[in-house]
C-alpha cells in the first residue's frame, strides 16, 4: 500500500530570547493510505508542533531546519505558500483540541461550513450548503438541517467537536490530523468521537494522524503508534506490540502510570 504521509528526519526549531530550542529533532514515521498512526507522548514532547510542521502553520519564531515532509510523494517544504494553502483544507485537514476556540463565534456553523467549502472547490452557494449539511450528516449531529443555523455557544462540546471534524473532512481530504480532539471531553462524549473517527477512517479511506497523550484512545483507534520524547520519537511500532512488551523505558513509564491510576480492586471480607 503506497504511504499518504512520509516524514523523515524533521527537525522544527524555535528562536527564544538565549537561543535556540529544538522542539522536533529527527522524526522519522509514515502512514500509509486509509492507515490510523498515534502520536502519543506528554504535553511540551514534540507532538503538535510535529503535526503544525506538516501543514507549515508554525509561528513566527518558529522554522523547520531540516528534513523532509513527502505527502503523495511530493515534498510539502518545497512547496510555496499559495500551493500549501490550497493543499490545507483540501488535501490535508486538521482538527484542533479547543473546538470553541477553534470555531469563529459570530457566524452560525452552516455559514463556516459553507465557507471552507466554497475556499477550496469551486461550487455555488447552494451547492455548498448541500455539500456543508452532508458533511454535518456524516458526523452524526442530530436534526443536522436546524443546526446548521447555530452558533457555536449553542451546541454541547460534544457537538462543536463534530462540527470542526466536519470542517476538516468537507473537503474530502486524504490525510486528516488530529489535535488532541477529545481531551476536553468527558468519557461518554470521547467514545463517540472515537467511534466517529474510527467510521470515516473505514468508510471513507481517510488516513489519520491522532495526536494524544492518551494511551486508551490509542488502544481503541489507531493500528501503529510512534512514543515521542523531548522532541523524539523513542518507540514505534503496532499498537499491540507497544502496549504488552514496551522497549523504551519511557514509554514503560508512561504505560505504567497509566495503570497506576486505576482504582485498586475491592476486596470482599466474609463476616
Amino acid at each position: 500500500m503506497n504511504p499518504v504521509l512520509e516524514v523523515a528526519g524533521l527537525h522544527t526549531e524555535f528562536a527564544v530570547e538565549h537561543g535556540t530550542v529544538k522542539a522536533v529533532d529527527g522524526v522519522d514515521f509514515t502512514i500509509e493510505q486509509g492507515g490510523i498512526l498515534g502520536m502519543v507522548g506528554e504535553s511540551g514532547s514534540g507532538k503538535s508542533v510535529t503535526g503544525l510542521s506538516i501543514l507549515r502553520l508554525l509561528a513566527r519564531n518558529a522554522r523547520i531546519a531540516e528534513g523532509k515532509i513527502l505527502f503523495h510523494g511530493e515534498d510539502l517544504l518545497t512547496k510555496s505558500d499559495r500551493e500549501m494553502r490550497e493543499i490545507r483544507g483540501r488535501r490535508i485537514s486538521m482538527v484542533f483540541q479547543n473546538a470553541m476556540t477553534a470555531l469563529d463565534p459570530f457566524f452560525r456553523v452552516g455559514d463556516q461550513l459553507v465557507e471552507v467549502i466554497r475556499l477550496h472547490q469551486r461550487v455555488g452557494r447552494r451547492e455548498a450548503r448541500l455539500k456543508a449539511l452532508e458533511a454535518m450528516e456524516l458526523v452524526r449531529i442530530p436534526d443536522a438541517a436546524r443546526r446548521m443555523s447555530s452558533y457555536p455557544h449553542q451546541l454541547s462540546g460534544g457537538q462543536r467537536q463534530r462540527v470542526m471534524i466536519a470542517l476538516a473532512l468537507a473537503c474530502g481530504p486524504d490525510l486528516l490530523i488530529a489535535d488532541e480532539p477529545t481531551t476536553a471531553l468527558d468519557a461518554t462524549v470521547q467514545k463517540q468521537i472515537i467511534d466517529l473517527l474510527a467510521e470515516v477512517n473505514r468508510e471513507l479511506g481517510t488516513a489519520i494522524l491522532m495526536i494524544t497523550h492518551d494511551f486508551g484512545v490509542v488502544a481503541r483507534l489507531c493500528r501503529t503508534v510512534a512514543v515521542m520524547y523531548a522532541g523524539k520519537i523513542v518507540e514505534s511500532g503496532s499498537v499491540r506490540k507497544v502496549l504488552e512488551t514496551p522497549e523504551h523505558p519511557y514509554t514503560q513509564r508512561l504505560l505504567g502510570s497509566v495503570l497506576r491510576l486505576r482504582p485498586p480492586e475491592v476486596r470482599r471480607v466474609s463476616a
